[in-house]
């Protein structure tokens, strides 16, 4: 069972504004002419979450931090929970290999961070 994206101390994933994104895949046939044909692949398409983290401790920072390291960036394969309606993701990623996060002092950090779901 893949390791499971840290909660804040709160509980919640993420802190708003984030945003959520779904992107479906199409199947595309060219025919001589030029022209295309296009239809959905079928799926439920690739998520994204753009997290933001704008007052955060440091601590909670930490442990996102770590856990980016433990997965060795976009390396690694985690189990995410949708922070917008509850659903468990198993198989997702960071996509970046690095985490740039901000500390201001010891109750107040932020970092943005991009997850999304594998096919």
């Amino acid at each position: 069972m893949p390791d499971s994206f840290p909660q804040l101390s709160t509980g919640a994933i993420t802190q708003y504004p984030s945003s959520r994104t779904v992107a479906l895949d199409a199947e595309i046939l060219k025919f001589v002419d030029g022209s295309e044909q296009r239809w959905p692949a079928g799926g439920n398409g690739r998520r994204r979450w753009e997290l933001k983290l704008s007052n955060v401790s440091e601590a909670e920072l930490c442990a996102i931090e770590e856990f980016f390291v433990s997965q060795q960036g976009r390396f690694g394969r985690f189990s995410f929970t949708d922070p917008f309606d509850g659903t468990v993701y198993p198989d997702c990623s960071f996509e970046a290999d690095s985490l740039h996060g901000q500390l201001f002092d010891e109750d107040s950090a932020q970092s943005t961070l991009v997850i999304r779901t594998n096919l």
